[in-house]
């Protein structure tokens, strides 16, 4: 994703990475209402890509970009969990609060 921010000057947030069919990311799982179990980061491997749409606001939660098109950041995941795996179409992608029913890259481990 690029954003425009002056003239001729393009930042890119997330360097080259791309989700593409077959990549390993992180899901978030949701967790329990009561507390039982937490969100916690699972194993996910990307199964289809642009499988929703794009909505981004500012922090006054005014609508900056609203793209009813595919989003090829938003995808299909086959999620691994320690008991098994489940299928989830049209997560969206979060990499900074990391909440539930997103995915994001793993992070680096040195």
């Amino acid at each position: 994703m690029t954003f425009e921010f002056e003239k001729d000057t393009k930042i890119n947030l997330w360097g080259d990475r791309k989700p593409s069919i077959g990549r390993i990311v992180h899901y978030v799982s949701y967790g329990t209402p009561g507390g039982e179990f937490t969100s916690e980061c699972r194993a996910a491997i990307i199964t289809e890509v642009g499988t929703g749409r794009f909505v981004l606001k500012n922090l006054a939660g005014e609508v900056i970009v609203d793209e009813p098109e595919e989003n090829p950041w938003t995808v299909s995941l086959c999620v691994l969990n320690p008991t098994g795996q489940f299928f989830n179409v049209g997560v969206p992608h979060n990499e900074d609060s990391h909440k539930g029913g997103t995915w994001h890259w793993p992070e680096r481990v040195d």
